[in-house]
């Protein structure tokens, strides 16, 4: 199985995130690349020393976010994601770029080294804050095999945060679920309404159950609900790791400690 061969477990991979600062070229743009690719590496840093399982990479702080993502920040991300590559030479590392730019995504992590992409709007239609973002599976699978990047992994959201979903009200979770595995999605990541909101246990069971792919949670997960998704494959933290529990600041090296200590004896 693909999913255990890169992380070594099949249950209860803990995968932090990295918001790597706004780009050049994006509204709050004001760092130099030299200053981002360092506080990035410095974030992996701390991650690495807690004994993380997985990194995955993001350009969060590039808000308002856009469809049409500039060659800059593929080019910048690449340079961000090798460097951290280089840090963290054996941790497992993906990349997610916003917003859906899932072919970009796979050509950093291509480029950087990188071992999966986090993809939204990989089934059926939905409108974000963004607009209206349609199925990307077909022409996505397709360009991973043009470029020779079948080796990473797809994780894709479903019923994915920030959005609206009232065009597939008829269509369940689970039915969402089953339309990606049958895409050929390396997982599913389920998540609560928006960033740091805590996902719904009873959807986690509901798309376990339905599917034979890996299921991972990718919202809301803290020290203090951790045992509400231990059956999970994997957990993406990013807010909870952060300085105040806040998406925007700083990891905070003791957070992540404490976390994985209690993973470690939940995993016993």
């Amino acid at each position: 199985m693909k999913f255990l061969k890169l992380f070594g477990r099949l249950k209860s991979v803990v995968i932090g995130m990295i918001h790597v600062k706004a780009l050049p070229g994006t509204p709050l743009g004001c760092m130099q690349m030299s200053r981002i690719t360092e506080e990035a590496c410095r974030e992996a840093e701390i991650y690495r020393d807690a004994g993380i399982d997985a990194v995955v990479i993001e350009n969060m702080h590039d808000i308002p976010y856009s469809f049409s993502v500039g060659p800059e920040v593929t080019a910048c991300l690449t340079a961000v994601c090798s460097a951290v590559r280089n840090i963290c030479p054996q941790l497992p590392l993906g990349v997610q770029i916003l917003s859906s730019a899932n072919q970009q995504a796979l050509a950093v992590a291509l480029a950087s080294g990188l071992d999966f992409i986090r993809a939204e709007g990989f089934v059926f239609s939905h409108v974000a804050d963004e607009g209206l973002l349609n199925a990307c599976a077909g022409d996505l699978l397709r360009y991973r095999k043009q470029i020779g990047a079948e080796h990473v992994q797809i994780f894709t959201d479903i019923k994915k945060k920030h959005s609206s979903h009232a065009l597939t009200s008829d269509v369940s979770i689970a039915e969402t679920a089953h339309a990606a595995e049958f895409f050929l999605s390396d997982g599913l990541i389920v998540t609560g309404s928006a960033t740091g909101q805590q996902a719904d246990p009873r959807e986690l069971r509901e798309v376990s159950k339905s599917v034979r792919i890996p299921v991972l949670i990718g919202s809301g997960v803290t020290y203090d609900n951790i045992e509400s998704y231990i059956g999970a494959n994997g957990m993406i933290v990013g807010s909870h790791f952060k300085e105040g529990g806040h998406w925007a600041s700083a990891v905070d090296p003791e957070r992540v400690k404490r976390f994985m200590g209690k993973i470690r004896e939940l995993r016993q």
